[in-house]
């Protein structure tokens, strides 16, 4: 990966130059990881109308959703979780392995620049992920424009963020490339089941949705789903956005903390 990293010194003077080459070189390697691009490409595309029949069946009177606005936002969290968070704690734990991480660290590239730089593909994936998953859910499923659009884009937003930090986390506890799948699996099932992908929170008992609201992605899937159903209060959106920094903000500390660049031997 060094030699593919190798550009004229002025290409890289500036953050964004560096980190433009360094996603470049990511991109390529992701490109030859098959098992990766399956994973992040075809996963969270088809999961989510796995599990349409299931919520077919979901009694939603008095919870003013649809079948569409459950599995648009679930979607989008299933790409947010195989795509850009399950992806990049193997990229993360496999170039720290490599000794790329390393080798980069003696360079211009700061710590923070080599990985926002090793981010930038898979959430790039992500993005373009929910764009095309919005796209579908709204032809196949008749879902209506986003009644606060701002709120979908924030929750969006906030996803890529968090999935990034707690990628860069779960690899900091993460010995070898091939353990990352397993390290990985926690957050992913604990989302899944927790944070609205398949069941709503409002669907919930009081005291188990209030628990849920708490988990790291909840924030960012709970305004994405009011970003398209709307009705969603000024004292919600806060209490979201707070929950969402406290983690983004712990989440640093705990990169800076036990994020590790050299080899766990």
């Amino acid at each position: 990966m060094s030699g593919t990293l190798s550009t004229p010194a002025g290409r890289m003077t500036t953050p964004a130059g560096r980190m433009t080459a360094l996603a470049r070189a990511e991109l390529t390697l992701l490109g030859r990881s098959r098992s990766t691009v399956v994973t992040a490409l075809f996963v969270p595309l088809v999961l989510p109308f796995t599990l349409r029949s299931a919520v077919e069946q979901m009694d939603l009177k008095g919870t003013g959703l649809t079948v569409g606005l459950i599995l648009l936002p679930g979607a989008i969290g299933f790409s947010l979780l195989f795509a850009v968070y399950s992806t990049l704690v193997g990229v993360f734990v496999a170039r720290r392995e490599q000794l790329v991480l390393k080798r980069l660290r003696t360079g211009e590239l700061r710590d923070s620049e080599i990985l926002a730089g090793a981010a930038i593909p898979p959430a790039l994936t992500g993005l373009a992920q929910s764009l095309l998953l919005a796209a579908g859910c709204t032809a196949l499923l008749h879902v209506p424009a986003p009644r606060a659009p701002q709120l979908a884009v924030l929750g969006m937003l906030l996803g890529l963020a968090l999935s990034v930090v707690l990628a860069a986390v779960t690899a900091g506890f993460t010995r070898t490339a091939e353990s990352a799948q397993v390290t990985s699996i926690p957050l992913v099932l604990v989302t899944m089941m927790g944070s609205g992908l398949a069941v709503p929170l409002q669907m919930l008992p009081d005291r188990l949705a209030a628990a849920c609201a708490l988990l790291p992605l909840t924030p960012a899937m709970t305004l994405v789903r009011d970003g398209w159903a709307g009705g969603a209060g000024a004292g919600e959106v806060l209490r979201a956005v707070a929950v969402a920094l406290a983690w983004l903000v712990l989440g640093v500390f705990a990169v800076r903390r036990w994020f590790g660049w050299e080899p766990r031997r």
